[in-house]
């Protein structure tokens, strides 16, 4: 977001320089009304987003940006600091300091005024009175940081009689019933516990709620999180940036090179969110000829020398022609761990409560929740309690202390009783993603059948039993060389994302067989 100065339009009107702000002394004589108090202290808004970089880049290459002010993420400000009063100020793109409150009063009256429109376009006959405004705070804010946005917003002439705060994470659960079947129906059922883990920028902050009949939530736990988002990733670049590069490169094509700059900032935030991590060893990130060439100017050293001389990674960072990096993924991955580890233990943690054993859901949401490495390592590390006992079909040997006379038969010269459930793992026991179940035994005839089956019994007997299900038969071909006594059988049972790898393999002659089957909702 930028704030513009105003600049003097007319002989009757001076400006000068006080606290590192400028101040306009008497107003445009031409003027019918006479401006604010605010945009006379702080200059008018002029863009939002995006579309505030691309212009700032613009006039800095004409060097006509002196007098303007961009500002980037600079709500993190409200969480940071702990003594908060609507003093505190941020500094813009080059450093300079500015109070914040007016910066937040002007991004909810452009967010106001870009609502507005949209509606008056699209639909006849809405009021301004007619729209209660809700306004979203990440959950780890406190009443100050609540207050300060409140207060904010009504200045930008928001009505309070009709606005209310509500938790980010809590305004993404209420989305997710508009998402597809699979997430409507983990969170829209009457009597569904999950957790929404809003994992964006600057904070992630987590939820959990239970449906309740009438379509309301209710709280199970009180909203938490904390400083964890994809920010920390993103310094961790450009603190790399800044050791092969120089600082003093980095600043002067923040100066003179404004665009390939905020470029070199985009491209990587979109490899962060989209690369491929299973199928990717390493990630190529684009810079610019031009910082290259800043580099030279003020270091005798090469690239080549820098990278070398790093601590650690040297040998996992290539240069690719003039204004292109081949990174290895585990740097990039190196730069996740902090704020991914401590979201993880944080989840791990509310999930270990006694009041959250009905929590069967978590949905990740937020900018940072887009990247793949993200998402793989939530899956990975936090369990997911199985809804069915999994099992196979056996014979076991009888034992008249744990089976009926009725229940055995003459089996290969011995008494057994077929049709055993043989339990791999029960139902509302936790698994994590690759977790893997290997149960061995010796093949009877040529062709080993292994059926699967299914229950929601925590303890089943047998697959004859209600409620059992067949999944699918594997079958696997033994050797009639090699006595069936001397060969070994390996049945495992490895939980994926959403399916079920069941495979056999005949350890003597290395033979296997396998099938998946669909497993989580």
């Amino acid at each position: 977001m930028r704030i513009k100065r105003l600049v003097q339009k007319h002989p009757e009107e001076k400006t000068f320089w006080k606290n590192d702000q400028w101040f306009n002394v008497y107003v445009q004589v031409n003027e019918e009304k006479r401006p604010d108090y605010k945009s006379r202290l702080y200059g008018e808004f002029d863009r939002f987003g995006f579309e505030a970089e691309d212009k700032y880049a613009s006039l800095a290459e004409d060097d006509e940006h002196n007098g303007w002010r961009l500002f980037r993420r600079f709500k993190m400000v409200l969480h940071n600091n702990k003594r908060l009063t609507k003093d505190v100020t941020v500094k813009d793109f080059c450093g300079k300091q500015m109070t914040a409150f007016p910066l937040f009063v002007m991004s909810i009256k452009y967010l106001r005024e870009h609502l507005l429109q949209a509606v008056t376009t699209q639909k006849i006959g809405i009021e301004e009175t007619d729209i209660l405004y809700v306004l979203t705070v990440p959950a780890i804010w406190d009443d100050n940081a609540k207050r300060f946005m409140r207060d904010a917003a009504v200045d930008a002439d928001i009505d309070p009689a009709r606005l209310k705060l509500a938790l980010e994470p809590e305004c993404a659960s209420i989305w997710c019933e508009t998402l597809g079947t699979d997430v409507k129906g983990a969170v829209a059922i009457a009597g569904s516990q999950y957790m929404v883990v809003d994992l964006g920028g600057g904070t992630a902050d987590v939820s959990v709620h239970e449906r309740k009949p009438d379509g309301s939530l209710k709280e199970i736990m009180k909203a938490s999180g904390g400083p964890w988002g994809g920010i920390f990733v993103d310094e961790n670049y450009m603190k790399l940036l800044d050791r092969l590069y120089g600082e003093e490169a980095l600043t002067d094509l923040r100066k003179t090179e404004m665009s390939d700059y905020f470029d070199i900032i985009r491209e990587f935030e979109h490899k962060k969110r989209t690369v491929d991590i299973k199928n990717t060893k390493h990630v190529i990130v684009r810079l610019s000829v031009s910082l290259r060439d800043l580099a030279n100017k003020y270091s005798k050293q090469s690239l080549e020398e820098r990278i070398a001389a790093l601590d650690s990674h040297k040998n996992a960072i290539t240069p690719k022609g003039k204004d292109k990096l081949k990174v290895d993924w585990t740097v990039i991955q190196s730069w996740f761990k902090i704020p991914i580890d401590l979201l993880i233990q944080h989840i791990k943690t509310l999930l270990a409560e006694p009041k959250m054993k009905r929590v069967q859901t978590v949905i990740l949401v937020g900018g940072f929740g887009e990247s793949q490495y993200v998402q793989d390592r939530i899956r990975k590390e936090i369990p997911d309690d199985l809804k069915y006992t999994y099992g196979t079909n056996v014979f076991q040997y009888f034992d008249e202390n744990k089976y009926p006379d009725d229940k055995k038969v003459w089996e290969n010269g011995k008494w057994q009783v077929p049709f055993c459930f043989k339990v791999y793992v029960r139902v509302n026991e936790q698994v994590k993603v690759d977790q893997q179940m290997t149960k061995r035994s010796t093949p009877n005839s040529k062709i080993s059948l292994t059926a699967v089956y299914r229950t929601t019994q925590e303890h089943p007997k047998y697959i004859t039993d209600p409620g059992c299900e067949l999944l699918g038969t594997i079958e696997l071909e033994n050797s009639t060389d090699i006595p069936f006594e001397q060969q070994r059988l390996e049945t495992t049972f490895m939980f994926g994302d959403t399916e079920l790898f069941v495979k056999t393999k005949n350890k003597t002659t290395g033979k296997e067989a396998y099938m998946t089957f669909e497993c989580f909702t």
